[in-house]
């Protein structure tokens, strides 16, 4: 049996007339001709009801019945027998006038039958509407499977643009990135403390996508300047400064949230709340709060893991540096934020050096680098 045929079969028909032998007739055809799932009423107000419970794919009604007539039950339908998925609505009757036709036609109704009416007719009619209902039905779900497919190619395509862009992050950062996982680091805690300053989660997950991409233009660094072990020069430090407009315009002409933040991200981590970061010098709230937030995590990363020109410093330490350039390096309340939120407790630092070699250290930091 072909789909439409079982469809038909199997379709669900309501027939609503006042008189007990027209139901009868009715219901005789219709399983004659195969159909399983007839049901008939005689009472107009129970219909809706009926109608709920049931499920009707077709409903036959005739217009002259005592109260509720069909003229009423049309009109308490309502969206159920209009819209393209509507259940149609063959009207049986034996007013044939225009004004009748007009009135039920414009409540909803999809044909007429006159009374008294062709078997053969009937069942012609019956079955143009029902295959009229499985027709939009099986569109729609061709649509609704079409939006799935192009949905899941775009999620696919999204994951494989992301996936992408992190290589190339992690490309930018083994350089001078020992475990290689310093991006996914910034990423988590990033995500974190956007959470702990009551950030919506969506701006949440964003961050945490487009952080791991804040020193992607690393990648134009040259390696005697990234890996230097001592001091950069001014020269040098200049030039590392630089990754920042490398990184915007790798990442610039995005269409995506995604891509947007990661830019302004890529651009403004190294701003300073007062003005004398870098590159474009802006400061305070004009500083995307995104770039704020990593300017934090990066930093708290950044010195709790080695790197070629230090050894990690221990946690305390960190936190102190924090504080001390909260307000001028760093927006405070992205400090504060971080703290409280115990953001910085899942780190993993290496042994904590001596506090005077720690201060030395923090002094040749600052000033070879701008940080």
């Amino acid at each position: 049996m072909d789909g439409i045929a079982e469809f038909i079969q199997l379709a669900r028909i309501l027939v609503v007339d006042d008189e007990e032998p027209n139901l009868r007739l009715i219901r005789r055809i219709l399983e004659n001709d195969g159909y399983e799932n007839v049901r008939t009423i005689s009472d107009g107000s129970a219909v809706a009801r009926m109608v709920v419970e049931f499920q009707p794919d077709l409903i036959l009604l005739d217009l002259h019945m005592p109260p509720p007539d069909g003229f009423a039950l049309l009109r308490a339908l309502g969206p159920r027998i209009t819209g393209p998925d509507k259940t149609h609505v063959l009207v049986l009757t034996g007013d044939s006038s225009a004004e009748s036709r007009r009135a039920a036609l414009s409540l909803g109704a999809s044909d007429f039958l006159a009374k008294p009416f062709d078997g053969a007719e009937a069942l012609l009619r019956i079955r143009n509407l029902l295959e009229t209902r499985l027709l939009y039905r099986a569109l729609k779900n061709q649509n609704a499977m079409l939006e799935t497919r192009v949905s899941e190619r775009t999620n696919e395509l999204q994951r494989s643009q992301i996936e992408i862009l992190e290589r190339l992050a992690r490309a930018a950062e083994i350089r001078d990135d020992e475990t290689g996982r310093h991006t996914q680091r910034v990423g988590d805690m990033a995500a974190a403390l956007a959470a702990a300053l009551g950030l919506e989660p969506s701006t949440v997950d964003l961050i945490r996508r487009a952080a791991p991409l804040h020193d992607i233009g690393k990648i134009g660094i040259p390696d005697s300047v990234l890996l230097k072990p001592g001091m950069l020069t001014e020269e040098e430090a200049a030039l590392m400064r630089t990754h920042t407009i490398i990184g915007s315009r790798i990442l610039s002409g995005g269409r995506s949230d995604l891509m947007v933040m990661a830019e302004r991200i890529a651009m403004s981590h190294h701003e300073c709340w007062d003005g004398a970061g870098y590159p474009h010098r802006i400061s305070g709230e004009d500083i995307p709060i995104e770039a704020r937030i990593v300017a934090v995590v990066d930093c708290v990363d950044a010195l709790t893991h080695n790197r070629p020109y230090r050894t990690a410093w221990g946690i305390e330490a960190t936190l102190d540096e924090l504080r001390r350039s909260a307000g001028s390096h760093f927006d405070a309340n992205v400090v504060d934020a971080l703290i409280d939120a115990g953001v910085h407790r899942n780190i993993v630092v290496s042994p904590p050096r001596p506090w005077p070699a720690v201060q030395a250290d923090m002094q040749r930091f600052v000033e070879s680098t701008g940080y």
